[in-house]
């Protein structure tokens, strides 16, 4: 009997239309922020727009271990 997998999205995670950015600080720290364009401007390097907060996550742990930025 086949068995049927149904997408779920986890409960931390908001759905909305919300745009994630990855801003890389002057201290070599990269922050993930939320249409903040204050907080874009100001940073050293950006990287996004992402659909979702976990996608800029998984991004900024290859920035971490491509050495593009440095763990918090």
């Amino acid at each position: 009997m086949p068995t049927q997998i149904e997408d779920s999205q986890d409960s931390n995670e908001q759905v909305s239309s919300e745009q994630w950015f990855i801003c890389k600080r002057d201290t070599g720290i990269c922050e993930i922020v939320s249409d903040r364009s204050e907080e874009i401007s100001s940073s050293v390097e950006t990287w996004g727009a992402f659909a979702s907060q976990r996608e800029a996550i998984a991004k900024r742990v290859g920035l971490i271990r491509a050495g593009k930025c440095k763990p918090q």
